[in-house]
């Protein structure tokens, strides 16, 4: 059995305040980079691919290459997904594929694409770019895919997003090509929305007002509607976009950036030259209006930067919970290994009161050493409440796993993937009962069941 990773963690008895807690007891000792027994010791998979702990199993649901729906096939290079619930059994997961214009060939079309075919961007030979979004449509309680289509076409590189409470998805462009450069006819760098229940191509239109940079991940609060984005570079911000009008996000709004309230601490949260910002500590902030967010010379971040907005170290996967949200910083940290933020938004979020009961960020995670917590990319809420964090980690060795984090912040290791790639996009069905996650290249997408709330009864 492998060891345990151990976290640097900021400890509070609220950690995780509001979320669903499975009320479980955890075996193991409390307090900063100490892991728990968790669901026990991971098992070999006889397949070689995922290692699982005991009484948890996981089905292939969709894969590179398969024959889908509409005749298209399922593209390479699946990350951010989202399971966006159409009723009391059918979940549409929408899968983002991270795809640029190099990656013609594994994109969804085995021959030359149809005529007429809606697709953002094309190639200088008039070939769709292969970016976008497929979507499958799963029955949960029955353990089967009813229907896989393509739902998005034609952009670059769809790393992560977030679902809306309103039923779509958002999928974030991870690039900043401008239009012209290998016969573009389109700038790049933008959020697109994909409603769940619709079948076949969304209309490809970027939603301009929520900033052009190289998106990460969004969450909506689904108390005020706000959207938060994460962008990922090495000096990137954190950003809130509020809509003009709540789920029509089409229709403008204003976008910020995070910065401290106390101007006196810097604007700076990567504790790459000292820890600045110590871990359990919380600091009130402000979020400050950023223009010409077209950006067309890709220098958003800096000028919010030079106004105040404070820096991130590679913002990654966002999830919101009840109440407050946590993202990751993939290299953030003295050891450049991770950092994971956890935001308590304003009960005035948005609003002009908001200055006298501000919101608040916390420095939650951060990992020391290669033997903890390695590059953490995509995240999300289990049904006990727990962190779920992807790692994406790439070296010569890759192993790439899914760490858990409880609310009192232990760690433990939920599943290894014996494979040169990572997981990504994970997410789990309304009733909490199956975890989706995505093999990132080959693609495949697994639907992960077992006992989820016996967490802790192994020891």
């Amino acid at each position: 059995m492998l060891s345990r990773r151990r976290f640097s963690l900021g400890l509070t008895s609220s950690a995780f305040a509001g979320l669903a807690l499975s009320g479980c007891t955890t075996s193991g000792r409390l307090g900063g980079g100490r892991s728990v027994a968790g669901y026990g010791p991971l098992q070999p998979d006889p397949a070689g691919l995922l290692d699982l702990p005991q009484g948890f199993s996981y089905r292939v649901i969709s894969k590179l290459g398969d024959m889908m729906d509409d005749g298209f096939v399922v593209p390479d290079r699946a990350d951010g997904m989202g399971a966006i619930p159409l009723d009391n059994r059918r979940v549409a997961l929408v899968r983002n594929h991270e795809l640029a214009v190099r990656h013609m060939d594994a994109g969804p079309f085995r021959a030359a694409a149809p005529a007429g075919i809606a697709s953002f961007d094309r190639a200088a030979d008039g070939r769709p770019l292969p970016g976008g979004t497929t979507t499958i449509v799963y029955d949960y309680r029955a353990g089967r895919v009813e229907q896989q289509y393509l739902s998005l076409i034609g952009t670059i590189r769809n790393c992560a997003g977030g679902t809306t409470p309103w039923g779509s998805w958002l999928t974030c462009e991870e690039d900043v090509t401008r239009k012209g450069t290998n016969g573009l006819a389109q700038d790049h760098g933008w959020i697109f929305e994909v409603p769940a229940a619709e079948r076949g191509l969304a209309a490809p239109v970027p939603l301009t007002a929520m900033g052009r940079f190289n998106h990460e991940a969004a969450a909506v609060d689904p108390r005020t509607g706000i959207v938060y984005l994460t962008e990922d570079r090495d000096d990137s911000l954190f950003y809130r976009f509020l809509p003009a009008t709540r789920g029509a996000l089409s229709r403008g709004g204003r976008l910020q950036a995070l910065a401290w309230r106390d101007r006196a601490l810097g604007a700076d949260s990567r504790n790459w030259s000292g820890a600045s910002f110590t871990l359990r500590e919380w600091r009130d902030v402000e979020w400050i209006d950023v223009d010409g967010v077209e950006a067309p010379e890709d220098d958003l971040r800096k000028r919010g930067h030079a106004k105040g907005g404070v820096l991130f170290a590679r913002g990654e996967g966002i999830h919101f919970g009840n109440g407050e949200l946590y993202f990751c910083c993939t290299n953030g940290g003295a050891a450049k290994l991770s950092q994971i933020m956890r935001y308590r938004p304003s009960r005035f979020e948005g609003q002009s009161s908001e200055r006298s009961s501000p919101g608040r960020l916390q420095l939650f995670v951060e990992s020391t050493s290669p033997d903890q917590l390695n590059f953490g990319d995509n995240i999300t809420v289990a049904p006990t409440g727990h962190l779920i964090v992807c790692e994406d980690q790439y070296s010569n060795s890759v192993a790439n796993h899914l760490q858990g984090i409880t609310p009192t912040g232990e760690l433990y290791r939920f599943a290894r993937l014996h494979a040169q790639t990572e997981l990504a996009g994970a997410c789990f069905s309304p009733d909490g009962a199956t975890m989706f996650v995505n093999v990132y290249d080959p693609t495949e997408t697994l639907a992960i069941t077992g006992p989820w709330r016996s967490f802790g009864r192994q020891a």
